[in-house]
């Protein structure tokens, strides 16, 4: 049988029937001043996540500084990461964190081989080539 996973002591479906004011009542102080200040950005967020929910496509957002509240669990959504958008699909875990916490944006640096003049041999080697 699997554990039924809380928040706050909260199942998934009491936590959707929540209002977002009272939500914020559940999270710690940064995150609910956060919540509190955004709830006009989070309704227009969650209304357009509901609008799009019949498409498969995950609802873009460069707005990475939005909190993730009940009502958005479940969609799938784009996260920008300044240079492209990562999908993500929004969990229980995720709640009260922020969406850019879930979207990396910088990669792991790729170097390649080493140019002429890079070491002191490639120098001799581009010396005795000219």
């Amino acid at each position: 049988m699997a554990k039924e996973v809380l928040f706050k002591g909260k199942t998934i479906q009491e936590l959707k029937e929540l209002d977002t004011r009272e939500f914020a009542k559940l999270v710690k102080s940064r995150t609910r001043r956060a919540i509190l200040r955004q709830t006009s950005e989070i309704e227009k967020f969650v209304a357009k996540c509901i609008q799009n929910s019949s498409k498969n496509k995950p609802i873009k957002t460069q707005t990475r500084e939005l909190v993730v509240v009940p009502r958005m669990v479940g969609y799938n959504i784009g996260i920008y990461s300044g240079k492209q958008y990562i999908p993500t699909e929004i969990t229980l875990e995720m709640l009260g964190h922020r969406l850019g916490e879930f979207c990396v944006t910088r990669q792991k640096v790729k170097h390649g081989a080493a140019g002429i003049g890079a070491t002191k041999s490639s120098m001799a080697k581009a010396s005795k080539k000219t």
